[in-house]
């Protein structure tokens, strides 16, 4: 399955780039599952980011590595991919992307995953675009424009 949202914030693609950090993928999180990170090295190839997610009636662990990392004067972006996921993903791809168009900057939300069979795949869909719709506000509210510094 694949789903991609696209969200306008109104600083700039070194800001937006920047403001990728813990705290971010923190604040990114809805409020079910509770994410704890347990590690998150960055957004640059060959770094892990691993979370215990808690479902209440089960816990799971999440392991992504990050498989790719680029950046343009117009665009930056980074893939994770999942290499220990929860028992229902048997597949896991994020592509972050950061694209910048005049004054305009964009962040991509593009995920591909797979439960297994498209039933699942179908099933899962809505909770998944709604985990991912959840980071909109999230990013706009973060990387709000910012007001120019006096000199």
């Amino acid at each position: 399955m694949h789903i991609r949202i696209k969200t306008q914030v109104g600083a700039s693609l070194k800001s937006v780039k920047d403001g990728f950090t813990k705290d971010l993928f923190v604040a990114l999180n809805p409020p079910f599952p509770p994410v704890k990170v347990l590690q998150f090295d960055g957004c640059k190839k060959g770094d892990q980011v691993s979370l215990f997610l808690n479902f209440f009636l089960f816990k799971q662990k999440w392991i992504s590595v990050i498989t790719e990392d680029e950046e343009t004067h117009s665009e930056w972006f980074f893939v994770d991919r999942g290499e220990t996921l929860p028992f229902f993903l048997k597949k896991w791809e994020h592509r972050h992307i950061v694209q910048q168009d005049g004054n305009t900057t964009y962040i991509i939300d593009d995920i591909t995953f797979s439960t297994g069979t498209i039933l699942t795949d179908l099933l899962f869909y809505p909770a998944m675009l709604a985990q991912f719709a959840y980071r909109k506000p999230v990013y706009q509210k973060i990387f709000a424009a910012q007001p120019a510094v006096a000199k």
